[in-house]
């Protein structure tokens, strides 16, 4: 599978990564689509502490015992909880976040996190006290690199100016295009790499697309909409390709994203996930068609 360099890292991450909100909780099952997603070339696997409550996190470490040398290993910080506890609260303190990479390395089992993101963020955090943090670990070799987690553009200028850090994911789909407004071309002016998320929309740019539409629409689009769109896709520009494979290669499109990562929570969606990448780049006639089919969204706040 290609690879593609994360910023201005020396990390190479495959173009389809392993996105491990969507695994299942079952250890037997993680560890399987683990071993399958590694054999089949991706090298790059996205969890947090705050997925199951950390469990995401640990069943992910057990999934990589013996392999850790195969993978880009990334995992998030900034969701403050307690074990035992059910509610957490935002903090991005170099106090929490110093502390919670010692838990997310325990639980991951692993020495170093290749890269560590802060899971959100506004422009009421400290910021300067929370880059501070991740130099630190850095430093001290803890973590490889840093980045963010945002959809905030304000923030994400702010992290740009004051840190090093090397990418920011962020929801992006042929259904959510509010990225390529502004930020994918300024985070590409700064060799910033983008991690984007959600590129399949929550199931609705699938081959089952049509009956994962609910009457609240999704963004700006209404049911009807989502309908009409989903049929237009599949028919006009997908063609050979599955629905999924077409979101999947329109978000690498863009030369700022260095990696999608879609869920999975079985093997078939792993697999055409993975597939995605076995197919050559987007002409930009079918660019042109599927930005003709689709809204170009705007971020309305946190500009």
């Amino acid at each position: 599978m290609k690879k593609n360099r994360l910023g201005k890292s020396d990390l190479y991450v495959s173009e389809v990564g392993l996105g491990a909100m969507s695994l299942p909780e079952n250890e037997k099952d993680v560890t399987y689509l683990v071993d399958k997603a590694l054999d089949q070339g991706i090298n790059f696997i996205d969890t947090a502490d705050l997925y199951y409550f950390g469990r995401n996190e640990t069943t992910i470490g057990k999934a990589l015992k013996g392999k850790r040398d195969q993978v880009i290993l990334a995992t998030k910080v900034g969701n403050h909880w307690e074990e035992g506890k059910e509610d957490w609260f935002w903090d991005p303190s170099k106090a929490y976040i110093k502390d919670a990479v010692k838990q997310s390395l325990r639980r991951l089992n692993v020495d170093y996190i290749d890269l560590y993101q802060l899971h959100g963020g506004t422009l009421d955090d400290p910021i300067d006290e929370t880059i501070e943090a991740f130099e630190e670990l850095k430093a001290e070799g803890v973590i490889r690199y840093y980045g963010i987690s945002s959809i905030r553009p304000n923030v994400i200028r702010e992290y740009i100016k004051k840190s090093s850090i090397v990418s920011v994911m962020m929801q992006y789909s042929i259904l959510d295009r509010r990225p390529e407004e502004t930020v994918l071309d300024l985070l590409h002016d700064h060799q910033i790499s983008v991690i984007a998320r959600g590129p399949v929309a929550k199931g609705l740019l699938s081959d089952h697309g049509l009956t994962k539409v609910s009457d609240q629409g999704y963004l700006d689009y209404s049911k009807e909409d989502l309908a009409t769109i989903i049929t237009q896709l599949k028919k006009d520009v997908a063609k050979e390709r599955s629905l999924s494979e077409l979101a999947i290669r329109y978000v690498l499109t863009h030369p700022a994203v260095a990696v999608a990562i879609p869920g999975a929570s079985k093997e078939s969606q792993l697999l055409a996930n993975i597939h995605a990448s076995e197919f050559p780049p987007l002409t930009s006639e079918e660019i042109k068609a599927i930005q003709q089919m689709t809204k170009a969204n705007v971020y309305t706040a946190h500009r």
